[in-house]
C-alpha cells in the first residue's frame, strides 16, 4: 500500500503542472502546428517522468532522501517563480532571480500564496525519499540506471539552447537542470580582479554635482513632456521645471527591461558589444568619481537595513562614500525624502556624484501615492499593499480590460506624486545652480493598451517595445553656453537615444576626454552617432548564447489611452 501512496504522490505533482503543460502545448500549436515540437516535448516530457520515477526506486536511503530533497528544491523554485510571476522560467528569469535574492523575504511576505502552493507541490515531490519496493524487473533497473543521464542530458541540451527550453517540463527537472548550468556557470566565470581607472580626467576638478537620478519603473511615453496625453511631471512649462533649465531628450530606449541588467551597466558603463565584460571587470562609476577628485553619494530609497541590489557587493559599496536608505520613512512619502536629501547636498557646496535610485511606479502602484493625488479615476482599490516598494501580488492583475484600465489610472496617480511632486518639491529646496541632472529609468512598462492579454508590465520572456522604453532628461548646468550646448543635443537626439549614451555623458562631466571615452564606452548624448534604440531581451546571455536585441519602431510606441480616465478633483479624507 505505501508503494501505491508513493507512486501515486509523485504522479500527482506531475498532474498538478498540468497548467503549465496545457500552455506549451498551446505555443506549440498557435498560429499553426509544429509537429517536430510536439513530439520533442512529449518525448522530453516523458524522459523526464522516467528519470523522476528512477530517482524514486534508488535502494539507498542515504542517496536518495538528498535526492528528493533537491528536486523538492527545485520543484519549488520554478513553481514558485511561474506561479507568481504567470510566466514560464528561463535560465535568464533563473539567474535574474538569483540576483534578486536580497528580496526574497518580501516575496515570500507578499506572494505567500504563490510560494504556498509550490511547497504543496514540493512536498509531494518529497514522496521520492519514500522506500521504494524490493525487486524489480528490467525496465525497474533501466529506470535506475537513466535517472541521472535524463537529468544531465537536459542540462546539456538546456547548454546548447543557451538556457531555453524548459517551458512545461516537470518543474523538478527543470529547476535542477537550471540551478546544474548556474552552478557550471559560476564555476568558470572570470574571476580577475575588477580593473581599475587607468583614463585621465583631463580638465579640472569639476565645481559642482553631477547627478543621475534612477526611476523606477516609469513608462517615458507617460510623462506630459512626452505626449499630449501624459501626466503632469514637474519638469514641463506649467511646472517648477519652467524655472530651472531642462533638456528633453524624449523617449529612450533602456539598456534592459528588467531593474538589475540596467542598473548594474548605468553603474559600469559599457556598449552593446562590450557590456559584459564592462561589469565584470570594469571600473565603477564610483571608482571614476573619486579618480577625478569627486565625493560619492547614494540614495536609495528602495532597499532597507544597509541590503545590496542591483549585483552591488562589498567592494562596490567601498568606494560610496555616502549611502543614505530611508527605512524610517513611509513607502508612500521616500520619493520625497529623497527629493529633500538630495537638495541639501545640491545646497552643501561640494561636488559629488549622486546617483539616486527612486521608489517610482513599480508594482503594486494602488498604494503609492496619497488621496490627494488620486486625479484619475475610477483606479484598483486601495489599502493592501501600503508598505510594499516592489513586490506584490501585481495588485490583483487579472488581465481583462477593464483591469488594466484601473491599473493604468493607479499608475497615472502614482507618476503625478512620485514623479511630478518629487521634481516640484525638488526644485523648491534645491539651489541646482552649476549642477547637472541627468534623469531617466531603469526600464519601461506596457500597459497592455493595445487590447492584447497577459498580467505582466516588464521584464516578460516576450517582452513588447514599451518594457524598454523611459524619459531621458538633462536638468540644469545654468552656464550659457554649455545650456546651449545642451538644447541643442537635446533637439537633435529626441526620441532617438538610448541609456548607452548616459555613462560616458558621466564621465565627461567628470572631465574625461570625450575621444578617451567613447572607444571604451560609446558615444555621449552630444554626439550625432546613429543609435540602433533597441533594448537587450537576453542580459545574462551566457553558456554560449549571445545578447537578443528588440529594435523599437516610435511610431509603434503605444501612447496613454485617452479613454481610460475621468480627472476627478480628490477628496484627501477618503
Amino acid at each position: 500500500m505505501q508503494y501505491r501512496v508513493k507512486y501515486l504522490l509523485i504522479g500527482l505533482s506531475l498532474l498538478l503542472g498540468g497548467v503549465e503543460i496545457w500552455q506549451r502545448l498551446a505555443m506549440l500549436v498557435t498560429p499553426q502546428v509544429q509537429p517536430a515540437g510536439l513530439v520533442a516535448f512529449a518525448g522530453l516530457f516523458a524522459l523526464c517522468a522516467l528519470s523522476l520515477v528512477g530517482f524514486a526506486l534508488v535502494k539507498s536511503g542515504w542517496l536518495r532522501w538528498p535526492l528528493a530533497l533537491l528536486l523538492a528544491a527545485a520543484s519549488m523554485l520554478v513553481d514558485g517563480y511561474q506561479w507568481a510571476v504567470g510566466d514560464f522560467m528561463n535560465y535568464e528569469s533563473f539567474v535574474t532571480m538569483v540576483q534578486s535574492a536580497g528580496d526574497l523575504g518580501s516575496a515570500m511576505a507578499q506572494q505567500g500564496m504563490a510560494l504556498l502552493l509550490a511547497a504543496g507541490k514540493a512536498m509531494l515531490v518529497l514522496a521520492i525519499g519514500l522506500k521504494p519496493p524490493a525487486g524489480g524487473g528490467l525496465w525497474v533497473r533501466g529506470a535506475k540506471i537513466l535517472a541521472l543521464p535524463i537529468l544531465l542530458g537536459l542540462s546539456v541540451l538546456l547548454f546548447f539552447r543557451g538556457g531555453e527550453g524548459t517551458s512545461g517540463l516537470p518543474s523538478s527537472h527543470s529547476g535542477a537542470s537550471l540551478a546544474l548550468l548556474y552552478a557550471y556557470d559560476v564555476a568558470t566565470t572570470d574571476r580577475s580582479p575588477r580593473q581599475k581607472v587607468t583614463l585621465k580626467a583631463n580638465g579640472p576638478r569639476p565645481a559642482s554635482d553631477i547627478v543621475l537620478i534612477i526611476d523606477e519603473s516609469i513608462a517615458g511615453a507617460y510623462l506630459d513632456i512626452n505626449s499630449p496625453a501624459g501626466v503632469y511631471s514637474g519638469l514641463g512649462p506649467d511646472g517648477a521645471g519652467g524655472q530651472v533649465p531642462v533638456h528633453n531628450f524624449g523617449l529612450a530606449t533602456s539598456i534592459n527591461h528588467c531593474s538589475v541588467g540596467s542598473n548594474v551597466t548605468l553603474r559600469f558603463g559599457g556598449t552593446r558589444d562590450n557590456y559584459r565584460e564592462t561589469v565584470r571587470s570594469g571600473p565603477s562609476i564610483w571608482a571614476y568619481a573619486h579618480s577625478a577628485g569627486l565625493g560619492t553619494v547614494y540614495l536609495d530609497a528602495q532597499r532597507t537595513g544597509g541590503r545590496y541590489q542591483n549585483q552591488m557587493n562589498d567592494a562596490e559599496r567601498a568606494l560610496i562614500d555616502v549611502w543614505d536608505q530611508f527605512a524610517d520613512v513611509p513607502v508612500v512619502d521616500r520619493d520625497h525624502a529623497v527629493a529633500d536629501r538630495l537638495a541639501s547636498y545640491l545646497n552643501d557646496g561640494k561636488p559629488q556624484l549622486i546617483l539616486v535610485n527612486k521608489v517610482g511606479g513599480h508594482f503594486p502602484v494602488s498604494d503609492k501615492f496619497p488621496m490627494s493625488h488620486a486625479q484619475y479615476q475610477p483606479m484598483l482599490k486601495r489599502g493592501k499593499f501600503a508598505d510594499v516598494i516592489d513586490m506584490a501580488t501585481r495588485d490583483g492583475l487579472d488581465g481583462s480590460t477593464n483591469n488594466w484600465r484601473l491599473y493604468r489610472n493607479s499608475y497615472r496617480n502614482t507618476l503625478i506624486w512620485s514623479v511630478g511632486g518629487f521634481f516640484d518639491r525638488l526644485f523648491a529646496s534645491a539651489d541646482i545652480g552649476d549642477a547637472t541632472i541627468l534623469y531617466t529609468s531603469d526600464h519601461g512598462q506596457s500597459f497592455h493598451e493595445r487590447g492584447d492579454g497577459g498580467e505582466a508590465t516588464h521584464c516578460t520572456p516576450a517582452p513588447q517595445i514599451e518594457e524598454g522604453i523611459v524619459p531621458l532628461v538633462v536638468i540644469g548646468d545654468g552656464d550659457e553656453e554649455k545650456g546651449a550646448r545642451w538644447t541643442q543635443a537635446a533637439q537633435a537626439g529626441r526620441d532617438k537615444l538610448s541609456h548607452y549614451r548616459i555613462f560616458p555623458t558621466l564621465l565627461e562631466l567628470m572631465g574625461y576626454a570625450a575621444k578617451d571615452v567613447a572607444p571604451l564606452y560609446g558615444p555621449d548624448l552630444f554626439s550625432a552617432k546613429a543609435d540602433p534604440y533597441s533594448f537587450n531581451t537576453r542580459f545574462n546571455a551566457r553558456l554560449g548564447s549571445e545578447p537578443s536585441w528588440l529594435h523599437v519602431p516610435l511610431d509603434r510606441i503605444a501612447r496613454p489611452p485617452v479613454a481610460d480616465y475621468e480627472k476627478k478633483t480628490p477628496d484627501p479624507t477618503k
